[in-house]
């Protein structure tokens, strides 16, 4: 069964901005959680866990950058990047994730 969101997360309502995501149980430092943007050229696209996650200036994670070249595997026609979320400190249970945006204006 597909799920948007690794199985630590759950969406709920936000103090930050009306929807975010939440530990459902404690997460250690360091944790990829998975894929969060993808860039195909100049569009950049969000998954659930891109879309949900809220800005802070004071984030417990960040996102890691890979770039993927037609090098790296020839059945793809061109380059693209992916970014995938990191926890940057130890999340406890029902913590919200968050991140300082760099893609968007806050």
């Amino acid at each position: 069964m597909y799920n948007p969101l690794p199985k630590e997360l759950r969406l709920g309502f936000s103090d930050i901005h009306d929807i975010g995501l939440f530990a459902k149980e404690g997460i250690g430092q360091g944790t990829n959680l998975g894929m969060c943007h993808l860039e195909l050229g100049q569009l950049t696209l969000r998954t659930p866990l891109g879309g949900f996650i809220n800005h802070s200036n004071d984030p417990n994670c960040f996102k890691t950058k890979l770039l993927y070249t037609n090098q790296d595997d020839p059945k793809f026609k061109f380059d693209y990047k992916k970014w995938n979320l990191v926890t940057a400190k130890e999340i406890k249970k029902g913590d919200e994730l968050t991140l300082k945006y760099t893609f968007y204006g806050v």
